[in-house]
């Protein structure tokens, strides 16, 4: 989906998609910084990246592709892993904690319309806001799934690795160098949508009952 060509046909439901995409990606990037932070390392927060300020967050060429080919990215947020109590433990909790934004916000989001839903008040107001809120709902759930996938340079490699058995882990974080192969083969063949839309979409009937995934 060309976004340029979506402003033409339907520009608030493109402002919406790019606004989302947007803050999405400055919550799942600052969330990391954040917990970084709180685990005594000050790298991202001297980078300047515990901000919501999207300026701090997105990638140029991520921002580029988010125009002309409808995904982008943002800046990975920096951490040291020597100034982690824990390195396994807390490089988990600092990966997680992008994904767990996304979540959070995604519910937050739907909140208002689940109370209406399951109290029979839904009004034609609601349903024509949501329709445009749902697209911001529906790429957080896509956010925070995709980066779950256990392979590097995505957030759930770091996830996956905290949870392994120490003996298991000095194994596992050796296949890092491999993983930005394994994402593009992922990405190439379509196994990557096939994961996640259907966690995705299952996720988001929960949030959105009487909605159909926007994308």
């Amino acid at each position: 989906m060309l976004i340029l060509t979506l402003l033409q046909t339907n520009p608030v439901i493109a402002i919406a998609f790019i606004s989302g995409l947007v803050f999405a990606i400055s919550i799942h990037e600052a969330a990391h910084a954040f917990v970084a932070y709180r685990l005594g390392d000050p790298t991202a927060k001297l980078a300047g990246r515990l901000t919501l300020n999207p300026a701090s967050h997105l990638d140029p060429i991520g921002t580029i592709a988010l125009l002309f080919l409808g995904f982008g990215w943002g800046k990975p947020t920096p951490f040291d892993p020597y100034n982690l109590r824990n390195i396994k433990r807390d490089s988990a909790l600092i990966s997680v904690a992008g994904a767990i934004s996304n979540f959070a916000l995604a519910i937050f989001l739907s909140l208002p319309y689940l109370i209406a839903f399951f109290t029979s008040n839904l009004s034609p107001t609601i349903v024509t806001t949501y329709q445009v809120i749902s697209i911001i709902i529906w790429l957080n759930i896509i956010l925070g799934v995709f980066n779950l996938i256990p392979v590097a340079p995505l957030d759930g490699f770091k996830v996956l690795a905290g949870l392994l058995p120490r003996d298991w882990y000095h194994d596992f974080v050796q296949t890092e160098r491999y993983g930005i192969f394994i994402l593009l083969l992922l990405l190439v063949s379509g196994a990557i949508a096939k994961i996640i839309f259907p966690i995705a979409s299952s996720l988001f009937a929960i949030l959105m009952p009487g909605f159909a995934a926007p994308f």
